[in-house]
């Protein structure tokens, strides 16, 4: 059993992981993380952003292919690949709505009028291009929920820039969906290297009060 640990603490002692021990990750603690991550907030709570979990080898042999031969995916036993769903706000989300009625969160005349107003903010987004880009900020966000929870579980984790998104798309096999996009790659599992943290900025560098400072 791990010891208990903060967010606080978390977010103080997660570190980048490139390197995994073989050992499997529990089902159970993987069902957690995953549930976890979709506890994360998104725009319009249209959870516009799903998770793709690879495992098996096949599937991990893909995404090191699509990543240049980087590490994670031939070390880790689990990737998880964060898809940014660009339409989903066109789908029905009566189920959406059904949770918040239940759980007492939006009674009929909000949920009317949140849906008028997502909509209408949602077509402003497709006039404007933006649709992609507020997709994968939601997946993000779900991503960070993952990297905490994980490291309160004694697992590491590694948030993967360097990949090619047509090659991530056929590996988990959407190629064919431009409605679909690739916003992060992350491994997960037994860290079999010692990482020091290698230290930030201080605040007062990058946190300004009010507006941003004029060179």
């Amino acid at each position: 059993m791990n010891k208990m640990i903060s967010v606080a603490e978390a977010i103080r002692t997660r570190r980048t992981v490139r390197h995994y021990r073989p050992d499997p990750v529990p089902a159970a603690t993987l069902e957690a993380l995953l549930e976890l991550a979709m506890e994360a907030p998104s725009s319009w709570n249209l959870q516009d952003r799903s998770i793709v979990v690879v495992t098996e080898p096949e599937g991990r042999e893909g995404l090191a292919w699509a990543t240049g031969g980087q590490p994670q995916p031939q070390e880790a036993p689990v990737l998880l690949v964060f898809v940014a769903e660009t339409q989903a706000w066109q789908e029905d989300r009566g189920d959406v709505y059904d949770h918040a009625r239940r759980n007492g969160a939006w009674n009929e005349q909000f949920i009317a009028g949140f849906s008028a107003a997502s909509t209408e903010f949602q077509q402003g987004l497709a006039e404007r291009g933006l649709l992609r880009e507020y997709a994968v900020k939601d997946a993000m966000i779900a991503a960070a929920y993952i990297m905490l929870a994980a490291t309160e579980l004694g697992l590491a984790t590694s948030p993967m820039n360097g990949w090619e998104e047509d090659k991530v798309k056929k590996v988990i096999g959407i190629e064919d969906r431009p409605d679909l996009s690739i916003a992060l790659l992350m491994s997960i599992g037994y860290s079999a290297e010692q990482r020091r943290h290698p230290g930030r900025r201080a605040v007062e560098r990058t946190v300004f009060r009010e507006t941003y400072p004029v060179a």
